[in-house]
């Protein structure tokens, strides 16, 4: 699992791993436009049903500049997770620059009602360099 999800981060039980890819076919350099799509893995490893209730990212880009990102759940769902299950979704990210990093946190609510945070480990978004 190393191999496919470079970066993890553990949080009460709960692991956030995300793996990263650049989308050359969907990024246009000569616009300022790169484009790339990573691929987020929870698992439940705590001994309570958790809920993912909301999201905020941090997105950095090559320049510096800084955005915020909340929302509730993630693609469109609050997946409910058991105790030793996972939920994966992909999703994707622009940027002006070719170089970037996002980091964040997911907001859980467990079955007893109590809600905490879950870190997303930072990672990096670095296109290929291209050579003329």
């Amino acid at each position: 699992m190393k191999e496919l999800f470079a970066h993890s981060a553990t949080t009460d039980g709960v692991t956030v791993r995300v793996s990263v890819s650049f989308l050359p076919e969907q990024s246009e350099p000569a616009k300022g436009r790169w484009f790339w799509a990573y691929h987020i893995r929870i698992e439940n490893g705590s001994a309570r049903t958790i809920q993912l209730i909301s999201r905020e990212w941090t997105i950095s880009d090559g320049r510096g500049v800084t955005h915020e990102v909340q929302g509730e759940g993630v693609v469109g769902e609050q997946p409910v997770m058991q105790p030793g299950e996972s939920f994966d979704y992909v999703s994707g990210c622009p940027l002006q620059t070719p170089t970037g990093a996002m980091s964040g946190r997911y907001f859980m609510v467990a079955e007893d009602g109590a809600s905490f945070p879950v870190d997303i480990p930072r990672f990096p978004l670095v296109a290929p360099a291209v050579t003329s």
